[in-house]
């Protein structure tokens, strides 16, 4: 992966994106961001995210997404799908990706050949998260999309990597509005999450149980098939994640849809055919550019 958004050194080593009111990322005009200290803290996100649900969020929560038994990544076929998108999406060499919520930095490398050549930053509330990303990101920046707001400046980045992060957050229209703020006018948002109408949660809700990717405690699961808690607050169905990109600015909104990585192994034949029609698959994929 290329050099992180900001100044370098002479080895190369990023000094990182720094906050600032306008100019590309190379503009440095407030705190620097090259390190896991350039942000302000908030609560981190789980599930290949970790971005903050605010400064303001639930003690709880800051503790729960510390924790490193919470799960920091998502399956390599959202993360192949989503970034085979961008790099037909990019018009020219060099555009500076951030992924926002880079979990433990796995999406990043299974994505960093997909988008050879250019500048792939990896922003996450959680200094676990960061820590293990390390090894597999060139750059690392720690951030939040609430509360003190990222540590780049306005308009700077061509592309954001929103993945499995949006179910995770407190103030979801209070993040579309920081990572609109980051992105240039014309600038590429991917987005990722879990979908609240995949075809085995309409069954199961005609059964009674509660949908799969739905959790009522941070201690345990209920009612539910399987056992890893991940903090989700909000789910989404294609039609609502459309009309709520569209509502913060987004434009050309485009979903298509990925496998669900915990499937069971018999079903996931299933699961890989349903990504045809995205709103009954496991992830939606949703592509839309700042308006």
């Amino acid at each position: 992966m290329g050099a992180g958004a900001g100044t370098s050194t002479g080895g190369g080593t990023s000094t990182g994106a720094s906050t600032g009111t306008g100019g590309g990322a190379g503009t440095s005009t407030g705190t620097s961001a090259g390190t896991d200290t350039g942000a302000t803290p908030g609560a981190g996100t789980a599930s290949g995210a970790g971005t903050g649900t605010g400064a303001g969020g639930p003690a709880g929560l800051r503790d729960f997404y510390e924790n490193p038994a919470v799960p920091v990544a998502s399956g390599d076929a959202r993360s192949r799908r989503q970034a085979r998108l961008l790099a037909a999406a990019l018009d020219r060499p060099g555009a500076l990706v951030l992924d926002v919520g880079c979990g433990d930095g796995t999406a990043a490398a299974v994505a960093g050949p997909i988008l050879a050549g250019h500048r792939i930053v990896g922003v996450d509330w959680s200094h676990d998260a960061l820590r293990r990303a390390r090894p597999r990101m060139s750059h690392v920046v720690r951030g939040e999309v609430d509360g003190g707001g990222l540590p780049f400046a306005d308009g700077c980045a061509d592309a954001v990597l929103f993945s499995e992060v949006i179910e995770h957050l407190v103030d979801p229209d209070r993040a579309m509005d920081e990572l609109r703020r980051v992105l240039r006018p014309g600038g590429h948002l991917m987005l990722s999450t879990p979908n609240l109408a995949a075809w085995y949660n309409r069954a199961l809700l005609l059964a009674g149980r509660q949908p799969v990717f739905s959790e009522v405690s941070l201690r345990g699961i209920h009612g539910r098939p399987g056992t890893e808690v991940v903090g989700h607050l909000r789910l989404f169905t294609a039609r609502a994640l459309r009309s709520f990109l569209r509502s913060a600015g987004f434009e050309d909104v485009r979903v298509s849809a990925a496998p669900f990585h915990g499937v069971p192994r018999g079903l996931r034949l299933i699961d890989r055919a349903a990504c045809a029609v995205p709103s009954a698959a496991s992830i939606l994929l949703a592509h839309a550019r700042r308006g």
